[in-house]
């Protein structure tokens, strides 16, 4: 009979290690989907002001979208978790927006090749971020699914592991708004 209560408990405490370690890989995966994400926000945060010290020289009298533009950025920077940095950052996509829309009243702004070295290189970032915020979101949805299952979800509370919120895009973000700055000819 102590063989088997032995074997039990062997049993139940191989499940239960199993479960944290794959509870554990889990996490640190989040972890590093969010420090991806968190990359590329800083990539783009360091572009903002070469795009606005741009522009500047351009439009100078536009200085209301400018300002608009750094206190989004400095919101964005400042902005702690993950719904906080959500709504900062699509406050920050939306001013960036604006100030490609507002290049478009200048031909030569448009033409001037760091302007548009600077808006490539914010459309990668803007890519790399949305690769992120997939990953990032892939992970989150494993995670939670793995502590709200049976038997899981039993070990999962008393160990500390809470759901994690997903990174999502804005209203403005999903119209699939785009800014170009060629010169296209009707025919």
């Amino acid at each position: 009979m102590t063989i088997y209560l032995l074997l039990a408990l062997a049993l139940l405490a191989v499940f239960v290690v199993g479960v944290y370690n794959g509870l554990i890989k889990l996490k640190n995966k989040v972890d590093e989907g969010w420090a991806d994400i968190d990359t590329q926000l800083k990539r783009r945060h360091d572009l903002i002001p070469n795009i606005v010290e741009t522009v500047k020289g351009y439009a100078s009298h536009e200085a209301q979208t400018l300002e608009n533009i750094t206190k989004a950025r400095s919101d964005a920077m400042s902005a702690q978790d993950t719904k906080g940095k959500e709504d900062a950052e699509n406050m920050l996509s939306g001013a960036l927006k604006s100030i490609f829309a507002l290049a478009e009243n200048y031909p030569d702004l448009k033409a001037n090749q760091n302007f548009l070295d600077l808006q490539q290189t914010l459309t990668e970032v803007e890519e790399n971020i949305q690769l992120s915020r997939r990953y990032y979101n892939a992970t989150v949805r494993d995670f939670n699914t793995k502590i709200e299952v049976f038997p899981n979800n039993l070990l999962a509370s008393p160990f500390g592991f809470k759901k994690r919120d997903f990174f999502q895009a804005s209203d403005d973000e999903k119209k699939n708004v785009k800014v170009s700055f060629s010169d296209e000819k009707k025919q």
